[in-house]
């Protein structure tokens, strides 16, 4: 072992008279082991968020979202076309409109999706979401049945309403009557219920056949054409291929555009707060400083004799940096072990529980990337080495002569 790292430890773990000096680093390496560990598991829960808001949306809706302006008149054509495109998955033609639902027991108001059962699961995870029923239950058996409609489980609850219960649903696009422009009411039966985990979803969507959407809104198509990509990042590439492909006349917008405030704010919030839970490892830094210049004081002696012995400016510093990069290394260590330990259990175990309606996820997601967690330690490790920078000068420049004076 070298003699400097030998004495650095040495300076460490004293004893005795220099119990305080021990003391000292003790604190400073909790502080950098506080301040990591923070940090990484302020960044584990905001990159889970922005994960799990990511997944929760694209399992809900479609990643390109392609419209004609002058309308799509045969969507099983226009399907066609758009899955011979590069990259797109799965396609599925979507009417929306907008309904007041009523149950014997609630009533409120919701968005009725059109959709191809046979195709919609190309798209979105409806399918894998159900609770009961299957989407495929929408077309009625005979003539005499209601049509089916298949509405999020939280609507579910509220309405109380459940499968094969028969709800009112009531639409602004009305007929003209003796007594004027009358809504169009049709009874419906509830053919399933769904939890896709997205609240806006699970609390105010219904899902209908295309046919049973014709008539509930007076249209006779599709409005637009939903698309699934093979890689999500690559959206935005594929809109425009699309536009490139079968031509102007067709207006495409991908998911990142549609939720782009949401994410800018998340990834500014992330910013936040790791900056500022970051100053936290600059606080221990400036431990490590003090702890450093007092140990500088009280060994001045030993410094002296040291140099008179024959070591160099060069040793008396690599002494002071080994100890200061001793504490950051072993509390970035501590810390960064706990932090990745914490944030598997609070996500494994689903420790937090936050209200749904308002954060749209019903727990606090931790998702550590190994990107973020190398970033740190590097960081971490950086600061502490800087902060023993000027103590190590300082003990490196002390004169023997003086510091012996008085001895």
């Amino acid at each position: 072992m070298p003699f400097e790292l030998q004495i650095a430890l040495r300076y460490l773990l004293a004893k005795r008279r220099q119990v305080f000096i021990s003391v000292i680093s003790l604190v400073s390496t909790i502080g950098v082991t506080v301040g990591v560990m923070a940090l990484i598991i302020a960044l584990a829960l905001m990159t889970g968020l922005q994960n799990e808001l990511r997944d929760r949306i694209l399992g809900s809706s479609a990643h390109v979202y392609v419209w004609k302006p002058s309308g799509l008149v045969d969507y099983r054509a226009e399907v066609a076309r758009m899955k011979e495109i590069p990259g797109v998955a799965g396609a599925a033609p979507a009417l929306l409109g907008k309904a007041l639902v009523t149950s014997e027991r609630g009533e409120g108001f919701i968005t009725v999706k059109g959709i191809d059962p046979a195709l919609e699961g190309e798209v979105t995870d409806i399918g894998k979401s159900m609770t009961a029923g299957q989407v495929t239950d929408l077309k009625p058996a005979t003539e005499d049945e209601f049509a089916g409609i298949v509405i999020g489980k939280d609507l579910s609850g509220s309405l109380s309403a459940f499968p094969e219960d028969v709800i009112t649903l009531v639409t602004p696009q009305g007929s003209l009557s003796p007594m004027g422009l009358m809504p169009r009411q049709r009874r419906m039966r509830i053919a399933g219920t769904f939890k896709l985990g997205l609240f806006e979803f699970d609390q105010s969507y219904g899902f209908v056949d295309l046919q049973t959407a014709y008539l509930l809104t007076g249209q006779d198509r599709a409005d637009h054409i939903e698309i699934r990509v093979t890689d999500i990042y690559n959206a935005p590439a594929v809109a425009d291929e699309i536009q490139e492909t079968l031509g102007s006349e067709y207006i495409t917008q991908d998911w990142s555009d549609m939720n782009q405030s949401l994410y800018s704010a998340l990834w500014l919030e992330k910013i936040a707060m790791g900056i500022g839970i970051g100053l936290i490892v600059m606080v221990a830094a400036l431990n490590i400083v003090a702890s450093l210049v007092l140990l500088v004081m009280e060994k001045t002696r030993d410094i002296a004799i040291l140099k008179t012995m024959g070591a160099s400016s060069r040793s008396i510093m690599l002494i002071f940096l080994a100890q200061g990069m001793i504490i950051g290394l072993v509390g970035t260590v501590l810390g960064a072990t706990l932090g990745a330990v914490i944030s598997y259990l609070l996500d494994r175990y689903r420790v937090i529980s936050i209200p749904s309606d308002v954060y749209q996820v019903t727990y606090l997601p931790f998702k550590l990337l190994p990107w973020d967690l190398a970033v740190v330690v590097m960081g971490a490790v950086v600061v502490c080495f800087c902060a023993t920078l000027y103590p190590s000068r300082q003990a490196a420049r002390l004169d023997p002569a003086q510091a012996l004076r008085y001895e």
